[in-house]
């Protein structure tokens, strides 16, 4: 995978499509303990479509190069990164595609960094003071030293404990017991990854994002939530309750998946990227 190289930290990244597409390119954000493969069937999609796809590992805790010392990991610090990471890359008009911690950096990026975004996709993710949702709060506040983290990976190494509700079971109908386990593989093998991980979820546990949703209506260009209806954790009401907030939002439910939407249904996602970057306002 390329490379490039930022003020807090180098950022891995894979594109799929082609680089001279007449369509707004397309920067994929997941959110904590995932990785671009998240994105990879809808981006493959996409690709075939003539859509440029461009699929960063953020600093979530599932990359595997550790973030650069002092770095800002706060929620404000990687909307930061994002940015710099399309002013590296020369992304204008991009389709911002979001998922899970993802879609709440993704309302961060439109409300600091709103220059480069042509328009707005959110699967389902975290709002207003849902950040994590139940159980992920409990989950995360165990997750807030290193020690912890090492402790709590090795007893998610079998498959029935990782595929339960505190784990991946709630995000994923039929999770693929492979992946699942690389997402946890990084923080297993480097204290650094530990390091990053425990240091961005203390900053989550004390950020809110109801502040920004007061400023959703600054953002005319298009907005469209992909949403799982068979979202346990974020329940469909909150998407209702973003999307009236913006003033060009489109809503597409997607009956029985749940938070990753992008591995659940990817065709409801290819679709509606596709058809706001077609015709991208």
């Amino acid at each position: 995978m390329p490379q490039v190289a930022l003020s807090q930290a180098t950022i891995a990244y894979q594109e799929l499509g082609p680089q001279d597409s007449p369509h707004p390119p397309v920067l994929f954000i997941h959110g904590v303990l995932a990785d671009e493969r998240l994105w990879s069937q809808v981006a493959e999609g996409l690709g075939a479509r003539g859509f440029r796809c461009i699929l960063p590992t953020w600093p979530l805790g599932s990359h595997t190069i550790p973030v650069n010392a002092g770095a800002d990991l706060s929620p404000a610090g990687i909307a930061a990164l994002i940015h710099e990471f399309m002013v590296a890359l020369d992304l204008t008009e991009v389709t911002l595609v979001g998922n899970d911690t993802g879609g709440g950096l993704c309302q961060l990026v439109i409300d600091s960094y709103p220059d480069r975004v042509g328009s707005l996709i959110l699967t389902n993710c975290d709002a207003f003071d849902t950040f994590p949702p139940f159980p992920f709060t409990w989950v995360f506040a165990l997750l807030r030293g290193p020690r912890s983290i090492k402790l709590l990976f090795e007893a998610l190494r079998p498959k029935v404990l990782r595929h339960s509700p505190l784990g991946y079971g709630l995000l994923l109908n039929n999770p693929d017991p492979a992946l699942t386990s690389s997402w946890l593989e990084p923080c297993r093998a480097d204290a650094r990854i530990r390091r990053d991980l425990a240091t961005l979820l203390r900053h989550i546990a004390v950020t809110d994002l109801t502040e920004v949703s007061t400023r959703f209506g600054q953002f005319t260009k298009p907005v469209t939530f992909v949403w799982g209806m068979g979202d346990r954790c974020f329940v469909p009401d909150l998407a209702h309750r973003m999307a009236a907030l913006f003033p060009n939002a489109t809503m597409i439910e997607v009956p029985r998946a749940k938070t990753f939407v992008a591995r659940n249904n990817p065709s409801a996602v290819i679709d509606a990227i596709a058809n706001v970057g077609a015709h991208p306002g």
